[in-house]
């Protein structure tokens, strides 16, 4: 029978009553007495010298608060990177500043040249229209290729080249993996592009900033899904200001994949306006000004080498790929394409020579950065479609390759630097073949022909490494943050408990899954026990939340604060039943004494804790609130596999998705439903990458795909309903739940999937098509038939 409360349970999301209801808080929902409101005023070219800046006209309109230019920030810090990268010769990336607004150069479209705060939206709008802007156009880097090519312009003057950093890993691999590809049987090569996407979370960003010049305290209101780590990023490394005299609220969010991550622009404006002008401050982003704002995510182009021996073994992987970084380094980019990316180009597969080379571009477009699944979705994409392409080149089939390579024993170290505690690759591909029925394929492939369409099916594994730590070794990687995370336990005098975590909630349902957690560790009901997250000032210091660590990592910490909790109040028990504390049991929300019919309910406990009539203080402190810090030993490492069945027309190139499968090990699960729901939306994102989204600029920087109108955005009736499983469990064994993450495998195992459904449907009409690149539009797939 299915559970009904605690760990294992599908309980229904409380958070959603107040977001079904319409009553939820977001940033754009608070406004502060007083306040005025910004318009940034953003450049219209890719890349120009600003001459100058007359305001004049501009300064004298109704409303206007005051204007702001980069001449206002000379002496203040730029937006910080918070990840170092080290190249293969030893030298570090070459890094940029990144001005909160553009001093003497505008670098991408939607740089922001000047902010105009005023009493309203629409008065800081009139006002930009005023302001002349003296700018001499300059040519724009845009292709990551001829970005490298002597004698193109840089993007940035003060640096001697586009190239952020050239990345060898393993580099000491380079000459075996070079002379294995030279002798081996077969060599399957592919080109391939991970293209540029924009995130599109529900709510675009916002911030409001405010300060109380009594007490010299900064407030920030933000849509962020780390706001601690924004309180120390801006407050120590842009703005000067210490860390207790800035709060970062970041309420209710809508969405994040990844692009709510960094720190803005806008944030460390917003905040330092305030207090020049004596108001508060609110910027709500546009839809369209999110386009040009918000970090993008992917944009790789990259050659991948697979060398197989005789018997069809892998016996090394090469691949190069360019990166794009764009115009500025965004807080996390430049670990995206490196350590979340080459670490994983080893797969499910016993492949026992990998190299992997990266050079990141600077470019004058907007910055990428992380996009759900970071890093991993463009290793999976590159490892499973080069293992489909050399199945058909050798004329196998692409599950038995699969099967073959497989690691199987476990722990696994990989030649690219991780281990892997546990998997069953041969279980999860089991339970694919189960659900997708594979066996009776045919006969839907010949339905499918008798109304003229054809018909393909793509399978594929994916792995990901989750829970992104321990700090020690992010640190030597180039991290310039602990990733860490933290919880704090109070408990009442009454029994409930409120848990502060850093881990942020934007969509994840944290207020539903880790109360789970807890009442079951206790015994008590779910609703005894209330999440708190998102402000800096009733919250310990955390990393937030991204890269599927929120359970993982963040729970664990929950986990220690409630076993500290527990310990204390086995003691208060004992003493309260004259027992010796070994001898304490907590059961079902009770504790008892072993062996007896002696017990006390958690409730009567807590009482004690607050009211210590019974027990003695020299032994035991009043209260029962606990902090606890977990910072992993190992990331946590998912894994599935999925399978694709198309539709294409012949006629017209579309493409149609008839079923989507997905069979995840995702070690113990907490809540299925939220976890199933994870995976959905995923697999929309995936789904959206493969076949319809595409964030474009022409030659001059100009971006293309601005709005709704030219980026297609994936909708109902571009999707099937999905057919997820996740009974596949290897347990994670070093954290204290056995979880490994779900938040991004949907989004990592569908791309490849189908593309590689795409390639087969054409190849079965007798089409000779190797590879289409993403998104593979019904223009792309009807010319590729054409030849």
């Amino acid at each position: 029978m299915p559970k009904d409360s605690g760990i294992g349970a599908s309980t229904k999301r409380r958070e959603d009553v107040r977001f079904l209801s319409g009553t939820g808080n977001y940033t754009d929902d608070i406004n502060v007495h007083g306040q005025a409101y910004v318009h940034f005023l953003r450049s219209d070219v890719a890349h120009g010298k600003i001459n100058g800046i007359d305001t004049a006209a501009a300064a004298a309109m109704p409303g206007v608060v005051r204007i702001f230019t980069g001449a206002d920030f000379e002496g203040i810090g730029g937006l910080p990177c918070g990840w170092q990268v080290t190249d293969r010769h030893g030298e570090p990336m070459q890094e940029p500043g990144h001005p909160v607004l553009a001093q003497g150069k505008v670098r991408h479209v939607g740089d922001p040249i000047a902010a105009i705060v005023a009493d309203t939206y629409e008065q800081a709008r009139d006002a930009a229209e005023a302001i002349d802007v003296d700018m001499e156009d300059l040519p724009a880097v845009v292709d990551m290729k001829a970005a490298l090519e002597p004698g193109s312009a840089n993007v940035h003057d003060d640096l001697t080249s586009n190239l952020c950093y050239d990345w060898g890993f393993v580099e000491e691999n380079r000459e075996a993996v070079d002379a294995a590809i030279s002798g081996a049987a077969h060599v399957t090569t592919l080109e391939l592009v991970n293209q540029r996407m924009v995130a599109n979370p529900m709510e675009p960003r916002v911030a409001v900033g405010d300060f109380n010049r009594a007490t010299g305290d900064h407030t920030l209101y933000t849509t962020s899904q780390n706001p601690h780590v924004i309180r120390l990023l801006m407050g120590a490394f842009v703005l000067g200001i210490p860390e207790h005299k800035l709060r970062v609220v970041a309420p209710d969010v809508g969405g994040g994949f990844g692009t709510k991550i960094f720190h803005y622009a806008e944030e460390a404006f917003c905040t330092f306006a305030a207090k020049a002008v004596n108001r508060p401050v609110k910027w709500t982003s546009s839809r369209s000004e999110a386009f040009m704002s918000d970090a993008h995510g992917r944009d790789h182009v990259t050659k991948i080498e697979l060398a197989l021996d005789a018997e069809n073994n892998f016996v090394a992987l090469r691949t190069d790929t360019l990166a794009n970084m764009g115009a500025y380094l965004s807080t996390f980019a430049p670990s995206v394409p490196t350590w979340l990316h080459g670490t994983l180009m080893a797969g499910n597969y016993k492949t026992p020579l990998i190299y992997v080379n990266v050079k990141a571009v600077f470019t004058n477009t907007v910055p990428v950065d992380a996009y759900r699944g970071a890093g991993r979705p463009e290793a999976t994409y590159q490892l499973e479609r080069v293992i489909d392409k050399a199945a058909r080149e050798l004329g196998v089939d692409p599950i038995a390759l699969r099967r073959q390579n497989f690691i199987t024993e476990f722990p696994y170290a990989t030649p690219v630097a991780v281990e892997y505690d546990t998997g069953d690759y041969n279980a999860t591909m089991d339970k694919l073949e189960e659900i997708a029925d594979i066996a009776g394929f045919a006969a839907r492939r010949a339905e499918s022909e008798k109304n003229g369409k054809l018909r393909g099916l793509g399978v594929n594994c994916y792995i990901e490494a989750c829970g992104i730590a321990p700090s020690n070794l992010v640190g030597q990687l180039g991290a310039r943050a602990g990733l860490y995370e933290s919880a704090t336990v109070r408990v009442n005098a009454t029994g409930g408990l409120v848990v502060m975590t850093g881990s942020h909630s934007h969509g994840q349902g944290h207020e539903t899954a880790f109360p789970q957690v807890i009442a079951e560790m206790i015994g008590i009901d779910e609703s005894m026990v209330e999440i708190v997250h998102g402000d800096t000032a009733n919250a310990p210091m955390g990393m937030g939340t991204y890269g599927s660590r929120s359970l993982a990592v963040g729970g664990s910490a929950m986990v220690r604060a409630t076993e500290k909790i527990i310990n204390k109040a086995r003691k208060i028990a004992a003493h309260l039943m004259e027992a010796a504390e070994a001898d304490i049991e907590l059961k079902d929300g009770a504790f008892s004494v072993a062996g007896t019919d002696k017990s006390v309910a958690w409730g009567d406990v807590c009482l004690a804790a607050y009211v210590p009539h019974n027990y003695p203080l020299e032994d035991i402190e009043p209260g029962l609130e606990e902090t606890a810090f977990y910072d992993p030993s190992n990331f946590t490492y998912p894994s599935g596999a999925y399978a694709c069945e198309v539709e294409v027309d012949p006629e017209t190139g579309k493409v149609s998705i008839e079923r989507m499968m997905a069979a995840d090990d995702f070690g113990n699960i907490v809540n299925p439903m939220i976890v199933s729901g994870q995976v959905h939306g995923g697999l929309a994102q995936g789904i959206g990458q493969a076949l319809l989204e595409h964030c474009i600029y022409d030659d001059e920087g100009q971006l293309l795909s601005a709005s709704y109108m030219d980026y297609a955005m994936p909708r109902a009736d571009d999707l099937p309903f999905y057919e997820v499983d996740h009974s596949s469990c290897t347990p994670c064994t070093h954290n204290p739940l056995g979880v490994k993450g779900c938040g991004e495998a949907g989004a990592i195992g569908s791309p490849p999937s189908v593309v590689n459904a795409v390639i087969d449907a054409l190849q079965s009409g007798g089409k000779s098509v190797a590879h289409i690149d993403m998104p593979l539009s019904p223009s792309r797939v009807w010319a590729a038939m054409q030849g």
